[in-house]
């Protein structure tokens, strides 16, 4: 094994040392957990017969307790395309299970909701707690004590984050997350993002922009492009919580088949009655938290990750925080371009080596903990091979020593870029973070007059208006967690991405976020305090002069002393859509930085 880059040894020590109180305070409870808590041993004989009542077959293996059985938590709806494909997983999972010797029962449904149906909706300003829900809802299917195994079912934006900070609270039960599998390829995203353009220009219709959605999105199985959800597959790889490398295989296949059937098999052996014991809190540790950094910068992942990993690492008592991944971001070499950062969609990354040439590459060069406790045994050398059939049997081949497509994907020697696809940016404006991966950089570096929003819909108006004609910052407030929910505003992308080919200098700053789809024009996101609070950004007038610089690290209104200013009042919230229901969500979180949860900060000020 190489030794461990000495910059991803600073940051881990940072972590675990940071950590130290609040880790050791969580796997005592976990441990307490598996002696007095959650367990089938603990239940009485109606609790025991309520549990089994309707497991037909398998209800002798479950009221005799000597085999393990196994919770399923499903995001399955036939509504959201990546999760399509989990219908019939419940009965799957089940015949895998009594292959050997034991049993599984749905413990539960979450909710999942589709960002992509919900940008630039109402929807939208509940998509970011829905990943609390999630956890609360995974939290109340694993309650019942009746599992010694855990299944989880989902894949998108905040449904695997929420189904860890669930799961984490009974991190004493060994876990395994599933994952569908993305499309097949459908028209190019970036042929879809041109037409997007046309649209927002008045030059294509609306019925030629739902022709090239329909092409792109086609299909059951994840989106194609690199946003959130396949930035979430490749960190359960880089965490050892898949079976290796199961991520990127097509729905429906046989290879993806017979993938899940090894992942049951798997948790099967990894319970605490055996002699390797896996549990979840044990697996997911201060090492998979920075793998997990390390793969987000390596492969120029979604932003949103900026908020999603502090707060799976919370719910295992770890703090990595946005100077942690900024540090991680400079020693760490991009080695993928997937769109939005490239041409190519995941699965054109699938074929030219994938997850596991990423992660040789990465091991190689000493950017990644390989000595993990993974799910699957070997540590994270499992997963230097990708999945293949040989017959009608898994097995695994090494990774290919050459990428298969250099513009997609390349060697640690020869990368992409020397660092990272993120940045912590700081100044009299606050702290927010940069996704520089997908923009040139030419445009690093955008000094220009404000233009102030309360909204997004303000922008597009601005926009049609020819009022943006110009170099500008567009500034969009009111947006952060305790406002609103902290949508994300990719409905700006188009509109934003016209004007900068136009040759305009062009920049967003947003106490909001953007999706991880989001790319070219510079965006400095999550900014925090956030206007609700008083912070900066709400003092921001029209023509203050802006500096976002991604080379040097800053934010700042240029020259204005913004503290003389009172803030902006903030908009009346809007009704409906069930967003007053959130309102205890608004009110508890915290900010961006620390995961913006209501329910960790709840549980950590208890």
């Amino acid at each position: 094994m190489s030794r461990l880059d000495p910059a991803v040894a600073r940051v881990t020590d940072r972590v675990i040392s940071r950590s130290q109180a609040s880790r050791a305070a969580y796997l005592e409870m976990i441990e307490a957990q598996r002696d007095h808590g959650t367990n089938r041993g603990v239940l009485s004989c109606g609790n025991l017969a309520h549990a089994f009542a309707a497991a037909e077959e398998d209800k002798p293996a479950i009221r005799a307790g000597g085999a393990m059985n196994i919770g399923i938590v499903t995001a399955y709806n036939d509504m959201l395309s990546a999760h399509q494909p989990y219908g019939r997983y419940p009965e799957l999972i089940k015949v895998f299970a009594r292959e050997k010797g034991a049993t599984a029962q749905v413990a539960g449904g979450v909710p999942a909701m589709c960002d992509g149906v919900t940008q630039g909706q109402a929807g939208m300003e509940l998509s970011l707690f829905s990943r609390d829900s999630i956890a609360l809802s995974t939290a109340v299917a694993l309650s019942h004590a009746m599992f010694e195994g855990v299944a989880l079912l989902g894949i998108c934006d905040k449904i695997v984050p929420g189904l860890l900070i669930g799961a984490l609270r009974f991190g004493h039960v060994p876990a395994m997350l599933i994952p569908g599998g993305p499309m097949p390829s459908g028209l190019p995203n970036k042929e879809k993002a041109r037409v997007r353009q046309l649209y927002a220009e008045g030059k294509a219709d609306r019925d030629e922009l739902l022709d090239a959605e329909a092409a792109s999105y086609h299909s059951p199985g994840t989106c194609t492009f690199y946003g959130t959800a396949n930035s979430n597959q490749m960190m359960m790889e880089v965490m050892g919580l898949h079976a290796p490398n199961a991520a990127f295989v097509n729905p429906g296949t046989k290879l993806r088949q017979e993938l899940t059937r090894a992942a049951i098999h798997r948790i099967t052996e990894i319970g605490w009655r055996g002699n390797d014991y896996r549990p979840l809190g044990r697996m997911i540790d201060e090492r998979a938290i920075v793998n997990a950094a390390v793969g987000l910068m390596a492969t120029g992942g979604s932003t949103n990750h900026a908020i999603h990993l502090p707060a799976i690492a919370r719910a295992a008592g770890i703090t990595i925080d946005w100077a942690d991944l900024e540090a991680l971001s400079e020693a760490v070499p991009l080695l993928a371009r997937v769109y939005p950062n490239g041409q190519g969609d995941v699965n054109d990354f699938h074929r030219a080596g994938g997850m596991a040439f990423v992660v040789r590459e990465l091991l190689d060069a000493g950017l990644l903990h390989g000595d993990i406790l993974t799910a699957w045994p070997g540590g994270l050398d499992a997963w230097r091979s990708e999945p293949a059939l040989d017959g009608d049997a898994l097995a695994w081949t090494p990774a290919v020593e050459t990428s298969r497509d250099d513009a997609m994907l390349r060697p640690a020697s020869a990368p992409f870029q020397p660092t990272g696809g993120m940045r912590l940016l700081q100044g009299n404006l606050g702290r927010a973070v940069i996704k520089t991966s997908a923009v040139e950089e030419e445009r690093w570096v955008i000094e220009a007059p404000a233009r102030v929003f309360a909204d997004q819909d303000a922008v597009i108006a601005a926009f049609k208006a020819g009022e943006l004609e110009r170099d500008v910052v567009v500034v969009v407030r009111f947006q952060g967690p305790a406002a609103n929910g902290m949508p994300e505003l990719h409905k700006l992308t188009p509109s934003l991405g016209v004007l900068q080919d136009r040759g305009f200098r062009v920049a967003l700053v947003t106490d909001g976020r953007m999706s991880g789809a989001s790319g070219k024009v510079p965006a400095a996101i999550h900014l925090y305090p956030e206007a609700l609070h008083g912070g900066p950004v709400s003092r921001i007038a029209d023509g203050d002069i802006i500096r976002v610089d991604a080379v040097a690290g800053t934010i700042d209104a240029v020259g204005v002393a913004l503290e003389t200013r009172p803030p902006a009042a903030r908009p009346k919230p809007a009704p409906g859509t069930g967003r007053e229901l959130f309102a205890l969500f608004r009110t508890g979180c915290d900010d961006a930085e620390h995961g913006a949860s209501p329910l960790l900060h709840a549980m950590e000020t208890e």
